[in-house]
């Protein structure tokens, strides 16, 4: 689309401020404006994508629709909007320079000297506008990562300011900075700001709007001082006050017009403004939830919550519809042991076990699945947590002492879990795994079934190991069913216990689908089954 508008969003002061968060409200309040919104993330690491990346060093890697390992902010946009996002809204530097390289050594360069400006920059410049023109955007919003200073991010600032030169009213910049409160003189300091803000001018690049992070409320007086030192209208300097909820920021920008003050700038038609009314009516049950529903959220990630970021949300979600406050308990998988497991998980209403590689604490998780398939605790299994479950009954039901996965003992006899076939030949680790949506068909009368209300359904995958149906007879014998198979493979996608109050392992993430105004509907039985489990108790 050719006047599509462009917003980039940079950072300043701090790393972790939310730029995401409010990247995704501004997108929400302009959605909900009539605009046909996206969102970018501009990664400034050396990766190709954040797939090889461990969770403590950067968090979830979120999947997209078309098999793209990108940034958890992707989630986010997607909890946001309820829109897909793909491959091309996220950006690494690892990725522009190997595509610049690619070129270089094809000789698309005619024999020129390759260098940051004009050819990384170019780069990157394609990949921002290649969003906007693909689906036909209004507006495309970018968020660089990092922060405003930092060496790595220097490539895409020059792009934004080359690109606000090119594209004129039809670019803007918000700039989101932190205003810290000093308890020891009772004061909220600007002077981070003004440094912050003094950096992107001497990179060329002038703020249209500020957003300050603050932990108090900003004076009238602090707001003039901000717009008088930082070359900004006063009314575009928009305080971003910590809340509760990730979920309230979109309501909190509206008050503070950061939407109108945007479609300003970029000469957009304001119009009605928008009433919310499903997301505040979120809101509200969130809230005004009067119950609790005790989720154990098993996994060896634990210590960095955005680990499981995705995972979290949908259990938010979730709990919320149902008029509860989802209290999710992050236990250590390491730390569980058959000594200990009763006063780890006894309390817990439900127990899920989550996704992950390799064999650290999945001796843990066969404990906590043993626990739930035992007493009869509501049990979900995600990913490795499924394939857990199976691992569990072949080994305490079957009496199959050795029964594992590859991926933990590629020697084991009993490989119940084995890796895919199409997996055998891969070397490189890096977006090789199975990714993005594949097909499921349910079995009626399953707990998927009776959750999804339909036969077939699309889930996003990350791995390489599946369940092997060399053992599914003597699972199924052991009562444990396969109620969900990709109808091409024959791949086992969800197992079920039937005679277990509520016991499911799917192969798949259906995390990723959960949004907040469309939550995840097996998330949403199992969190039932939770609050119900309380109630039969």
């Amino acid at each position: 689309m050719p006047d599509t508008r462009y917003i980039f969003v940079t950072g300043g002061v701090a790393s972790s401020l939310g730029k995401g968060i409010i990247s995704a409200s501004l997108a929400k309040l302009l959605q909900a404006r009539g605009y046909k919104v996206t969102i970018q993330k501009l990664d400034p690491y050396l990766n190709v994508d954040p797939g090889t990346l461990n969770p403590y060093e950067h968090g979830e890697c979120y999947v997209t629709e078309d098999g793209a390992e990108t940034d958890l902010d992707l989630g986010h946009y997607e909890r946001f909007l309820n829109v897909p996002t793909s491959q091309a809204n996220n950006v690494t530097t690892g990725r522009i320079y190997r595509d610049v390289i690619e070129k270089e050594r094809r000789g698309d360069y005619l024999g020129k000297t390759v260098q940051i400006i004009p050819h990384v920059t170019d780069e990157i410049k394609r990949n921002i506008k290649l969003l906007g023109s693909k689906k036909n955007f209004d507006v495309v919003i970018t968020e660089i990562g990092g922060t405003v200073g930092d060496i790595e991010s220097l490539p895409y600032i020059e792009s934004v300011r080359q690109l606000k030169w090119e594209l004129g009213s039809r670019a803007m910049v918000i700039h989101l900075t932190l205003v810290p409160y000093l308890a020891a003189s009772g004061e909220l300091k600007t002077k981070p700001t003004q440094h912050s803000v003094k950096q992107l001018l001497e990179n060329g690049v002038q703020p249209d709007v500020l957003v300050l992070r603050t932990e108090k409320e900003l004076s009238p007086d602090i707001r003039k001082k901000v717009a008088l030192f930082c070359n900004v209208d006063s009314r575009a300097v928009i305080q971003s006050i910590d809340v509760s909820t990730i979920y309230e920021v979109p309501v909190k920008m509206q008050e503070e017009g950061l939407d109108e003050i945007v479609l300003e700038k970029l000469s957009l038609p304001i119009n009605q403004k928008p009433e919310l009314k499903e997301w505040k009516l979120f809101l509200s049950k969130m809230k005004n939830a009067k119950k609790s529903v005790k989720i154990a959220l098993v996994g060896k990630y634990v210590e960095l919550t955005d680990s499981y970021k995705s995972i979290i949300e949908a259990l938010i979600h979730a709990a919320t519809y149902h008029e509860h406050k989802a209290e999710i308990n992050l236990i250590q998988s390491e730390s569980i042991t058959p000594e200990n497991v009763v006063e780890k998980l006894g309390n817990m209403q439900g127990i899920l076990v989550a996704p992950g590689f390799g064999h650290r604490g999945v001796e843990g998780k066969l404990v906590a699945v043993k626990f739930a398939r035992e007493t009869n605790i509501p049990f979900f299994g995600i990913c490795l947590g499924m394939q857990c479950a199976v691992i569990e009954l072949a080994r305490n039901v079957l009496g199959i002492e050795k029964a594992d996965s590859t991926e933990m003992d590629y020697t084991t006899p009993n490989p119940v879990i084995d890796l895919m076939e199409g997996q055998k030949n891969v070397t490189d680790k890096g977006g090789t795994m199975r990714l993005g949506v594949y097909d499921c068909k349910i079995k009626k009368g399953s707990l998927a079934h009776n959750a999804y209300k339909t036969e077939l359904v699309k889930e996003r995958h990350r791995h390489r190991y599946e369940f092997n149906n060399e053992y599914l007879s003597a699972i199924e014998k052991a009562g444990m069913t396969a109620t969900g198979i990709n109808p091409e493979t024959g791949l086992v996608e969800i197992v079920e216990i039937p005679s277990h109050r509520w016991f499911v392992g799917v192969q798949f993430h259906p995390e990723y689908s959960s949004t907040v105004l469309k939550p995840h509907p097996v998330f949403m039985s199992f969190v039932s089954a939770a609050i119900n489990n309380e109630q039969s108790n």
